[in-house]
């Protein structure tokens, strides 16, 4: 029995070698004896070698048997290309001329243990080139080698294009799992909360002036969630008597359920509950919207104070002082002529030095800026103090227009509690040929606005006939966008047949303006029409935007979009590449760069352009 046990244990050894050695002398023979006459047999034979495992474990039952099994040959699956393949087609170099394949070990290598393709025949070609590669012998492939490359690289192309498809997915996923874990994060803070409004629900259910166990545990309750959750804003701020109280509050609603056991009578009180809550969060929304409306129209204390020192000191001087230079160019056509309409010293002194500093030729520029007879002295002062280079100022009083009394009529004012959109400086921009009679064009900034790069190549734009020159915002993919029927009211048969509602819209702000062909077409008279219109009819929102579009209807031609962006004045997530791109950037809204309120990312575009260091501005506590 002993003899037969160590024959069998010499037997399995025997076989052992067998199995290791046999295969490297059989390839050790057919590399001395290849041929290219067997160079099929010979791929064949490599091919076979390769798919062996690299052990082999026999054991009594496959010593029994007549032969050995040949083991599983190991494919890979594609899924393993999506997760490792980081490289295009053009790593795998093709030489083309010769054939020869490049690289193949390091593909194999990169996409994990292997690749596979449409047929076994293409895995043994590929691994009989990683073999050929290692062994440094480079010898031509026939066409169906090629073709079984161009067919793996197709492959490889298709899944690159896979998982470019799947990224866009994969960042909604992120998004959809970040906005989980978020609720994660305040899921308990929630549910005390959810706590809190069931426990005053039934609090309400009790009657009143009830002093019962049930109504004190409630509302002590109520007090310790309320002082736990504190100003807690995740789960983890919590500390771990919250989880205490949240499961005493827990106990403390069971109890009050099975004392008020009515479901109707909860819900139609979570119903009114909820009802008072959404009213009260629209007063508070309209309170909101009044302060800063509030904060919009009035003056800060800083301006007041700048305004008021300036004006003391103007009149401090002598008429022969109060001139400004270089005034004879104040009607020559042929220089750069802007204008800009506010009583507000600050706003008017951006515009100007912003306009100025960025200026390739600022002795070319003519400034004339118009004001109210109360700010016309302070404005005239900061510029005689402050003058704006080698440009030209002028500073002017609408008082001064005495034709103005009988073309504007106060009496056709629009109906508008806000002073903004009715005052006589706002709807003044309507009669710029009757304001400088001697000039062809005219470039009109609003007073919230800041110029970033030279105009010059403004002037060189070619108008078509057309009167206005402006930026449009019909473009619903911008915040800017605004449609015709958004101040005006199509519903009128008049404006219905005269306007068109789809029609492209344009923003004030930066405008250029042909005097020459307004004059001839009479524009103006044609805004006192509908003036008139609008008073007697609701036909438009009060201001001057609305009245601008009907005025300049298919009298506009539209300027490059990086001539003028809007967007700063509020909470209108412009990106600052937008805005450095811009030659001009306009605040509109309500939110200002000069008041408290104004969004702080945008803030330091305007500020630049004023001189906190100076003395009026330090007097009065205007600072950066």
């Amino acid at each position: 029995m002993k003899l037969f046990r160590r024959c069998q244990r010499i037997l399995i050894l025997a076989l052992l070698c067998v199995s290791v050695f046999a295969p490297i002398v059989f390839v050790s023979q057919r590399l001395k004896n290849v041929m290219p006459t067997g160079r099929e047999e010979f791929i064949e034979d490599l091919s076979n070698i390769k798919y062996r495992t690299d052990s082999v474990k026999l054991s009594v039952e496959q010593e029994s048997s007549e032969s050995l099994k040949e083991p599983r040959k190991v494919l890979y699956e594609d899924a393993d290309l999506l997760s490792t393949v980081n490289y295009t087609r053009k790593e795998i170099n093709v030489d083309k001329e010769s054939g020869n394949v490049r690289d193949a070990t390091d593909m194999l290598e990169r996409t994990g243990d292997g690749i596979k393709y449409g047929s076994n025949k293409g895995d043994k070609q590929l691994q009989l080139r990683e073999i050929l590669t290692m062994s440094g012998e480079k010898k031509q492939l026939n066409k169906q080698d090629q073709n079984v490359h161009s067919q793996s690289g197709e492959v490889i192309d298709e899944r690159i294009r896979q998982m470019k498809d799947v990224k866009p997915n994969r960042a909604v996923q992120h998004d959809q799992n970040a906005h989980l874990n978020l609720k994660k994060v305040t899921e308990k803070i929630n549910e005390m909360k959810d706590q809190v409004i069931r426990a005053k629900a039934y609090l309400s259910f009790a009657p009143p002036g009830s002093k019962s166990s049930l109504v004190k545990e409630l509302k002590l309750r109520i007090k310790e969630v309320e002082r736990a959750i504190g100003g807690a804003t995740k789960d983890s701020d919590l500390s771990r008597s919250a989880l205490q109280r949240m499961r005493n509050m827990e106990s403390s609603l069971s109890k009050a359920s099975h004392t008020y056991p009515d479901c109707s009578s909860m819900s139609t009180k979570l119903r009114a509950m909820t009802q008072n809550a959404e009213e009260q969060v629209q007063s508070q929304k309209k309170q909101v919207s009044f302060l800063f409306n509030l904060a919009a129209s009035t003056a800060p204390k800083g301006l007041h104070c700048l305004s008021m020192q300036l004006t003391a000191e103007y009149f401090a001087l002598d008429s022969k002082e109060r001139q400004f230079p270089n005034q004879k160019k104040l009607h020559d056509s042929k220089l750069y002529h802007y204008a800009v309409f506010s009583n507000n010293v600050l706003a008017c002194t951006v515009v100007v030095n912003s306009t100025v500093s960025t200026a390739l030729k600022p002795e070319k520029i003519v400034f004339h800026v118009v004001t109210d007879a109360l700010n016309f002295p302070a404005i005239s002062m900061w510029f005689l103090l402050n003058p704006p280079g080698k440009a030209t100022i002028q500073v002017q009083s609408i008082d001064s227009f005495k034709w103005l009394s009988t073309k504007y009529n106060t009496r056709f004012r629009q109906n508008s509690s806000d002073p903004r959109y009715t005052s006589e400086l706002n709807h003044l921009r309507f009669y710029l040929p009757y304001i400088f009679p001697a000039l062809k064009k005219i470039v009109l900034f609003d007073h919230d606005v800041v110029v970033q790069k030279d105009l010059s190549r403004l002037w060189s734009v070619d108008m078509k006939g057309k009167v206005n020159g402006a930026v449009e915002n019909c473009q619903e993919s911008e915040t800017s966008f605004l449609r015709m029927d958004t101040y005006i009211n199509f519903s009128d048969p008049f404006v219905a047949k005269k306007f068109d509602a789809n029609a492209c819209t344009w923003a004030f702000g930066m405008n250029l303006f042909d005097l020459q062909e307004w004059r001839r077409k009479d524009l103006t008279k044609l805004y006192h029409k509908y003036l008139k219109m609008g008073y007697r009819r609701p036909l438009w929102v009060a201001g001057s935007l609305p009245l601008g579009w009907v005025t300049f209807y298919n009298q506009t031609v539209a300027l490059d979009r990086r001539w003028h962006i809007l967007g700063l004045g509020y909470d209108s997530d412009v990106v600052h590449a937008d805005i450095d791109r811009a030659a001009v950037i306009h605040y509109d809204g309500i939110m200002k760069p000069w008041l408290d309120i104004a969004i702080a990312r945008y803030k330091d575009y305007w500020r630049k352009y004023v001189n906190y260091d100076d003395s009026h501005l330090q007097q009065c506590n205007i600072h950066a």
